[in-house]
């Protein structure tokens, strides 16, 4: 726990004691007065918000100069709604502040017994502390360098350490349609991704077409691996036939059924999917790079979960990027698998425990340490997939007013998704969104969809050159296209002017 850290949690208590001061009372009536000099405004966002489509749905909208935290709109507030993936400021704002920018996760390989005539009498082990970024190619580099050490054959186990972390696989809230699918996988300290957007605990299902009418599709799936069962029901199909493919995991196994058509010429389906149990999915991979560097396993060789004993020695490691960077595929391409396992991580960092409720609990601690009503918020997840979360707009505005002093502020500001910038590292999933001219570039915000909601925060450069902080929360919404109408919203405050 940082000094910083600690010394905020303090100042936070002793300015709860202010709140009930006259002072705080004429506060709230100068950010009232503020509000009702922005009549022009209040008048373009109230009839973008009486919008038919937004008939039946609640919508929560905050709006605050940059500089002085003025309220300078608000609708509906002060109520508390689903932010979706704007959860994810949240949880990005407690990592900096706790773990810090330079914080990395590791992985570790080591072995127990005796090395003899090259081979191992004893395990290898790799212990997981919550790394997102191992990838297929780390396990062959450790496969390598345990070659190196003189290991060509191995008469022991291979055994995976995911004690890091609690054993609780999936979020309290989770919906179990969603678990196989690469938004909901499963948090282990041990995981693997399938490629550099670090997609934890999933593997890429890839469909073409078969090479001749009637002959099933070929399926591939990367990283290869015998951890999954695939269930091949598919059939090529003529050029003037549809493609119609479906590529699901059954509930709670490996099992992944393939069903449906695809023409001979069609353009091949791909589909990130959740594993079961990514411990036992990072084993199969290093297996397989074990044996593809020549390293034999021998006899009753064993693969399964454990724990390294304390005498086993380190034969290797892997450290991730640091948080500073991690953070751009969390933010920006909105990696749910980051969020769950950040949380974790500042579970087991501050409280010594890998768990969600430990980490909710931090990051609870650090939203309350930057003024956040606590007693308004509820928090359940670290990436917003759960439909219990919930934070009025005003309190995300204020959130993202208090943090600008902090000096990991640059770094966060840099995470967020930027409107209109085509690459996708930069523009994220904003880069398709507020192109033009007056907005390309000028709108830096965190996205959010879950089934009914669909929200926007963040910051836009006006046309003075001085920004403001907004939120749009909406929710209960089923009609399409949300996001215009928060991109409507958004470019009216790019064309205020400050008085």
């Amino acid at each position: 726990m940082t000094k910083q850290y600690i010394l905020k949690k303090l100042l936070f208590f002793f300015l709860i004691t202010l709140t009930i001061s006259p002072q705080f009372i004429k506060q709230s009536e100068i950010e009232q007065t503020a509000f009702n000099q922005s009549d022009d405004l209040n008048e373009k966002i109230n009839t973008i918000l009486a919008d038919e489509r937004l008939n039946g749905a609640i919508i929560g909208v905050s709006i605050r100069n940059s500089k002085t935290g003025e309220l300078l709109y608000s609708h509906l507030g002060e109520t508390r709604l689903r932010p979706a993936s704007n959860m994810k400021i949240l949880t990005s704002i407690a990592a900096l502040e706790t773990l810090g920018a330079d914080h990395r996760f590791k992985t570790e390989v080591a072995i127990d017994g005796t090395l003899e005539s090259n081979v191992l009498n004893g395990n290898v082990y790799i212990k997981g502390y919550g790394d997102p970024t191992l990838l297929k190619e780390d396990l062959e580099q450790f496969s390598k360098e345990l070659k190196a050490y003189g290991i060509q054959a191995i008469k022991g186990d291979i055994i995976g350490d995911d004690t890091w972390y609690d054993d609780v696989r999936l979020s309290q809230d989770l919906n179990w349609s969603d678990e196989s699918n690469y938004t909901g996988a499963q948090v282990s300290a041990l995981t693997l991704s399938p490629n550099g957007d670090y997609d934890t605990g999933t593997m890429i299902v890839e469909v073409n077409p078969g090479a001749k009418v009637g002959e099933k599709a070929e399926v591939t799936i990367n990283p290869e691996t015998d951890y999954v069962t695939i269930i091949n029901q598919t059939k090529t199909v003529a050029t003037s036939e549809p493609k119609k493919l479906s590529i699901e995991r059954e509930h709670g196994t490996n099992t992944i059924n393939i069903e449906g058509t695809i023409p001979v010429d069609g353009i091949h389906s791909k589909k990130w999917i959740a594993v079961w149990e990514p411990t036992g999915y990072v084993l199969d991979v290093l297996k397989k790079s074990l044996e593809e560097n020549g390293i034999q396993l021998m006899g009753d060789s064993k693969i399964q979960q454990g724990t390294i004993p304390k005498e086993a020695t380190v034969i290797t490691n892997k450290q991730s990027m640091n948080l500073s960077e991690l953070l751009t595929p969390f933010m920006k391409l909105s990696n749910n698998g980051h969020g769950e396992m950040l949380t974790k991580e500042m579970g087991k960092v501050i409280y010594g425990e890998g768990s969600w409720d430990k980490g909710l609990q931090v990051i609870e601690d650090v939203v309350a340490a930057f003024g956040i009503d606590t007693e308004t918020v509820l928090l359940r997840d670290g990436s917003g997939m759960s439909h219990k979360n919930m934070i009025p707009a005003n309190e995300l505005t204020q959130l993202l007013y208090q943090i600008q002093q902090e000096d990991w502020y640059p770094i966060f500001e840099k995470t967020l998704p930027v409107a209109g910038e085509e690459d996708r590292s930069i523009g994220g999933t904003l880069r398709n969104r507020m192109s033009d001219p007056e907005l390309n570039g000028k709108v830096k915000a965190k996205t959010g969809n879950l089934t009914s909601v669909s929200t926007l925060s963040g910051y836009v450069t006006v046309k003075s050159g001085e920004k403001l902080i907004f939120s749009i929360l909406i929710n209960n919404y089923l009609g399409e296209d949300a996001a215009s109408l928060e991109d409507a919203i958004v470019k009216l405050l790019a064309a205020y002017e400050f008085k």
